[in-house]
């Protein structure tokens, strides 16, 4: 049986609330990975990254 009137209403505030908490969970690993490394790896990477945006824009000007 298909919902009909304000039951759409129902299955729309369930759906997002579990979108919000889907998000929620996506946040929260994603914080977990980012904490997980130490200041070195951080800024490894970070350096990592700034040399390959400074070698594509020296091979896009030259």
């Amino acid at each position: 049986m298909a919902p009909r009137g304000r039951q759409w209403l129902k299955v729309i505030g369930a759906a997002g609330v579990a979108g919000v908490a889907a998000t929620g969970i996506l946040a929260t690993r994603s914080e977990r990975r980012r904490r997980s490394y130490e200041p070195d790896e951080v800024r490894e990477r970070l350096h990592e990254r700034y040399a390959r945006i400074q070698a594509r824009r020296h091979g896009a000007d030259g």
